[in-house]
């Protein structure tokens, strides 16, 4: 699941609803330093967020073309830093909106 939207828009949020979801419950924290969380369960969730990301480079450093081997449910914030990384294959969810306001969401299909 690749996510777009601003800066609160609700990202997170919408990664910690699905993992409640999956997981029965909420494990949920932002990997903006960390760059990613594994939620244990089954299937694992990886959460990935490549907002601090400034070059695509950084992320074959830390070995996260790895966690793509099909074994987990990833949800990408700010997948478009790195759009090299996310699979071609993938669902595309944009988040209209920010802080009190009103939100949008619009989830775009494999082809």
């Amino acid at each position: 699941m690749a996510l777009s939207g601003e800066l609160g828009s609700g990202k997170t949020t919408f990664v910690r609803a699905a993992v409640r979801a999956r997981h029965g419950e909420d494990q949920t924290t932002s990997p903006t330093f960390t760059f990613w969380h594994r939620y244990a369960g089954d299937p694992p969730i990886d959460h990935f967020d490549l907002y601090r990301v400034a070059d695509p480079a950084e992320l074959h450093e830390l070995g996260l073309e790895e966690a793509f081997d099909n074994t987990a449910i990833a949800f990408i914030e700010w997948w478009t830093h790195a759009p090299a990384l996310v699979p071609e294959r993938r669902y595309e969810v944009t988040i209209a909106g920010s802080g009190e306001s009103p939100r949008t969401v619009e989830v775009r299909a494999p082809a």
